[in-house]
């Protein structure tokens, strides 16, 4: 029995070391960031550029397509959003310094650079407590975010902690399926 016991223990151990090796690895170099909607189509809104890893971090810089992203002037501060009938997107840049590095499993400093809020075509201004952070997931093309609801009125003052994300698992909600025009945001 002890012997069954040994090799169980030892194909456990190979198992989860095969694990580790298939999850994908973090991009790197210029990718595109690309809006898929609803109706399936993909609007490439920018890219994010990755830097070569160091010390199990990899440094990153968000940089929006102007040319995609069309200005509103919402409660007095330009926007860049993309617009739709059904809804429109607008991007909210981070506004306090923060280290801009990811690590395998730690996405939250990216999640925290592609904030986003919604608002109705005909609604006037902007709608802070309707924002989105995208929860990103690595996959063997690149990185893939689906939409949750977050208040971005929270990050309207410095946080205590500069060096911590303001938006844990906890303040974040799942939206229900179908329910954002921006169904996913794709770094690939």
């Amino acid at each position: 029995m002890g012997h069954d016991r040994q090799t169980l223990t030892a194909l456990a151990a190979v198992l989860c070391m095969g694990a580790a090796v298939a999850q994908p690895a973090l991009p790197e170099g210029e990718k595109s960031l690309v809006a898929v909607t609803r109706d399936g189509q993909r609007t490439r809104i920018g890219t994010v550029t990755f830097g070569a890893p160091s010390g199990g971090r990899t440094r990153f810089q968000v940089k929006m397509d102007h040319a995609v992203m069309r200005d509103h002037f919402l409660s007095m501060r330009e926007f860049k959003c993309l617009p739709a009938a059904p809804e429109i997107t607008c991007f909210v840049p981070y506004p306090y310094p923060h280290p801009g590095s990811v690590g395998a499993g730690d996405l939250a400093w990216l999640e925290h650079n592609l904030l986003f809020f919604f608002k109705q075509p005909a609604d006037f201004g902007a709608k802070l407590w309707n924002g989105i952070i995208f929860k990103f997931a690595p996959t063997p093309t690149g990185l893939v975010g689906t939409p949750q609801a977050v208040d971005l009125n929270r990050i309207g003052v410095p946080p205590e902690k500069p060096d911590e994300p303001p938006y844990g698992r906890l303040d974040r909600d799942d939206f229900a399926p179908g329910a954002r025009w921006v169904q996913e945001l794709r770094i690939e």
